[in-house]
């Protein structure tokens, strides 16, 4: 059974990107969420088994959705995304409970070697 995944990015192209990425390479995107409200509910419907996370976003950011997601379900696994320059706030994703954090702009391997990773 192909993993299920959440995609969580304001920007409608990268959430095509990412989800161009994973279904070219066997994930079913099951869902697709444009700012941290929306992640926490689609997290709760859905449960995927890996979400992808934007760390700068609309209404609720990544971050406070990480936590959110983890608190609701501590072995959530989430990825989070970011730009360039944005260290200290993948720094307190970690401290959040993310599994790892990959790069704007997106480099299809690098995707899909943390996803596995993170996914084991």
């Amino acid at each position: 059974m192909s993993k299920r995944v959440l995609v969580v990015d304001d920007a409608a192209f990268m959430r095509m990107m990412i989800k161009d990425i994973l279904t070219k390479n066997g994930y079913d995107v099951v869902g697709e969420a444009v700012d941290g409200t929306q992640a926490v509910d689609k997290y709760q419907e859905l449960h995927p088994d890996l979400v992808t996370m934007d760390i700068t976003m609309p209404e609720m950011d990544g971050i406070e959705a990480l936590k959110r997601i983890r608190s609701i379900d501590p072995n959530a696994k989430v990825v989070m995304c970011s730009a360039m320059g944005q260290q200290a706030m993948v720094i307190d994703a970690i401290q959040a409970g993310a599994r790892d954090f990959v790069v704007k702009p997106f480099q299809a391997d690098r995707v899909l070697e943390s996803i596995r990773k993170v996914l084991g």
